[in-house]
C-alpha cells in the first residue's frame, strides 16, 4: 500500500530553557492509505499534542510531517486553512454542529466552504447519508436527534469532501455505550467500505479495538505498537488492555 502520512523525528516543546516541557520526543511512523490507526496513552502522554501537530492546529518544534508528499510542517500559515479544507476531515467529541441548521445543512456547509458546484451538493449529501444511515433525519435539527445521530452527521460532514486523512479526537467521549458502539461501527465501515484513511486518538480500549493498528504513547514517546492482524476484535481488545496495564493508563467498557 502507498504511504499517505509520514512523520520523521517529531518533537514538540513548550516553555523555555528554564522551564521546558517535552510533550513529544522523537516520534516517527507512517500510515498507509486506507489504514485505520489508533493512538492511545494515559493523560499527558502526548497523544492530543501529536494529533494537533498532524492536523496543523499546532506546530512542531523539530522534525517533519508529510501528507501524500507535501511537507505540512513547511506550509506557510496563510495557506494552512486551505490545506485543511482540501485534505483533512475532523470528527470531534462535542460534534460541533450548528443548532440553527438542519442535519442536511450542517453537512452541506462543508461542501459550501470548499466551493462545491451547487448541482453536486444534494446528490452527495443523499449518497453519504444513505451510507451512514441518517437519510431519515436530514430535515431535522441537531437538538431533535440523538447523540449517536449527531455524531454520524459529524462523520458525514467530515468525509463528504473525500479528505485524504480523517482525524478523530475521542469521538465516543460524549456518547453512551450503545451510541459509542454504533458510531465505531460507522467509522469502521467508512474505513472498510469507503477506503478512508483514519487516525483516531482515544483513551478507550473498546474504541481502539476497532482499529487495525495501535500506537501506545508514554511520556511523549512511542512505547509499543500493536497490530490486530487476524485476531478477533475481542482478542485484540484483551491485548490492548494488557498493554494499558503495563503503561498504567486507559480504561474501557465492554459490551
Amino acid at each position: 500500500m502507498d504511504t499517505i502520512l509520514k512523520l520523521e523525528h517529531i518533537q514538540k516543546y513548550y516553555g523555555n530553557e528554564g522551564n521546558l516541557t517535552k510533550a513529544i520526543q522523537d516520534i516517527s511512523f507512517s500510515v498507509c492509505a486506507g489504514e485505520f490507526l489508533s493512538i492511545m496513552g494515559a493523560s499527558g502522554s502526548g497523544k492530543t499534542t501529536l494529533l494537533n501537530c498532524i492536523s496543523t492546529i499546532d506546530t512542531v518544534s523539530a522534525g517533519h510531517i508529510w501528507l501524500e508528499g507535501t511537507d505540512i510542517t513547511e506550509i506557510r500559515p496563510k495557506a494552512l486553512a486551505r490545506f485543511r479544507r482540501e485534505n483533512l476531515g475532523f470528527v470531534f467529541q462535542d460534534f460541533n454542529l450548528l443548532d440553527t441548521l438542519t442535519i442536511s445543512e450542517n453537512i452541506a456547509l462543508a461542501l459550501a466552504i470548499n466551493q462545491t458546484p451547487a448541482a453536486d451538493v444534494e446528490p452527495r449529501i443523499l449518497e453519504i447519508s444513505r451510507k451512514l444511515n441518517i437519510s431519515d433525519i436530514l430535515e431535522k435539527y441537531p437538538y431533535q436527534v440523538s447523540g449517536g445521530q449527531k455524531q454520524r452527521c459529524a462523520c458525514a460532514r467530515a468525509i463528504i469532501n473525500r479528505p485524504k486523512l480523517l482525524l478523530a479526537d475521542e469521538p465516543t467521549g460524549a456518547l453512551d455505550s450503545h451510541s459509542s458502539q454504533m458510531l465505531l461501527s460507522t467509522i469502521q465501515s467508512i474505513n472498510e467500505q469507503l477506503g478512508a484513511t483514519i487516525l483516531m486518538v482515544t483513551h478507550d480500549a473498546f474504541a481502539a479495538s476497532y482499529a487495525g493498528r495501535i500506537l501506545f504513547l508514554q511520556d511523549g514517546r512511542i512505547f509499543m505498537e500493536l497490530h490486530k492482524g487476524n485476531d478477533t476484535r475481542s482478542a485484540f481488545f484483551h491485548k490492548i488492555l494488557h498493554v494499558l496495564t503495563m503503561i498504567g493508563g486507559g480504561q474501557s467498557h465492554v459490551c
